[in-house]
């Protein structure tokens, strides 16, 4: 019997014994967590407010959300950075923040571009945050009326869009086709490079969760449980029977996932290493440099792919921990653009997996009010 065998089974015994209150709390699911998802049919009136509430939804690291928003006069806004919600330990310089920023305008974008209006972006009018962010713009924007502005097709696809971290169909990967159609960029599904890219992406998840701070620092960010989920809608969520009924028999909380010789944190390593060696199919986006700029234009070019993948009933997961810059990750950082062919200054900002599993939720959102500032 494997560990994780064991684990869930711990979780059905429990959930098989439990009666009335028990029942309610391992059977229960978030409730308003997802609500943003959810979009109310009255349409706002101000299409800036339309623009950012499909914005929100943008996928970004963590789960983090860390966009702040300042309406400025009638057609205005000021984007920039909550600084409490960086990941110091495995994103050291917000690489991976910014290409959440990149997601969150091109969805802001599109949403205004379908409601016949154009939104003009100026991308760090104070200057590029180097080598960390700090509380100046992202981005200043402004909503011009276009009746000839170019709606987005792929703008269908925003609410049905949900990273899916499931393990995939190993023997269905993503047609050629389809997947060059996905990616407009970097992709394969040759079995050696496949293989290699596993091995990689396996060893790196390992070196993040056995390295002690960056481990915490996900640990850290977990949600548990219904409860949990609702009251922080953010980070790295775990909901559902199997999760509360593991929680309610104490088999499963986060001193056992911090703690590296317990069965929660070696499960939590096998399935992590399953989900990583489940891809079928691979996609990456490498930009010219390493600029500000081209981390916003990665986190376009990964939204717009992952809305591709939606309309085609694609998944996608990035598997981007081999990407990270923190010195622990080093070897696997250079191996992996070795691999996939970046040269000189080029560098690849993400790396999904893509194929075909069973369908997801979405994930957990903070209201749209609770990004606004003063």
């Amino acid at each position: 019997m494997n560990r994780r065998n064991l684990i869930l089974g711990a979780g059905a015994t429990t959930l098989a014994l439990v009666g009335g209150a028990g029942l309610w709390r391992v059977t229960r699911t978030p409730q308003t967590a997802t609500k943003p998802w959810a979009l109310d049919a009255k349409v706002p009136a101000d299409v800036r407010l339309d623009a950012f509430r499909h914005a929100i939804l943008a996928p970004n690291p963590h789960n983090r959300q860390p966009w702040l928003i300042k309406l400025d006069g009638s057609d205005g806004a000021t984007i920039t950075c909550d600084l409490n919600r960086l990941l110091p330990d495995t994103d050291p310089f917000s690489r991976q923040i910014l290409i959440g920023f990149g997601a969150f305008l091109e969805l802001a974008r599109m949403a205004a571009a379908q409601r016949g209006v154009r939104m003009e972006m100026k991308a760090f009018p104070e200057g590029e945050q180097q080598p960390l962010l700090d509380e100046r713009p992202i981005a200043t924007l402004r909503f011009v009326a276009d009746p000839g502005v170019l709606r987005d097709p792929l703008f269908a696809a925003i609410l049905k869009r949900h990273t899916n971290r499931l393990v995939y169909d190993a023997n269905r990967p993503v047609p050629d086709a389809i997947a060059s159609q996905i990616a407009g960029g970097g992709h394969s599904r040759d079995p050696k490079l496949l293989a290699a890219v596993q091995t990689i992406a396996m060893d790196a998840m390992t070196v993040e969760m056995e390295t002690s701070r960056t481990n915490m620092e996900s640990v850290n960010l977990m949600r548990i449980g219904a409860g949990e989920v609702d009251a922080n809608p953010d980070g790295i969520s775990f909901s559902g029977p199997k999760m509360e009924a593991l929680k309610l028999a104490g088999v499963i909380d986060r001193t056992a996932l911090a703690d590296p010789t317990s069965t929660a944190f070696k499960t939590g390593v096998d399935m992590q290493r399953e989900m990583c060696g489940s891809i079928p199919s691979l996609m990456w986006i490498t930009t010219p440099g390493n600029s500000r700029l081209d981390q916003l234009e990665a986190g376009r070019r990964h939204v717009r792919a992952h809305l591709r993948a939606t309309l085609n009933g694609v998944a996608l997961h990035p598997i981007s921990q081999a990407l990270q810059e923190y010195p622990e990750m080093a070897g696997h950082f250079a191996k992996i653009h070795q691999l996939l062919g970046a040269q000189g200054t080029q560098r690849v900002q993400m790396l999904v997996r893509m194929g075909y599993a069973d369908p997801v939720g979405p994930s957990p959102r903070w209201p749209l009010e609770t990004h606004f500032r003063s």
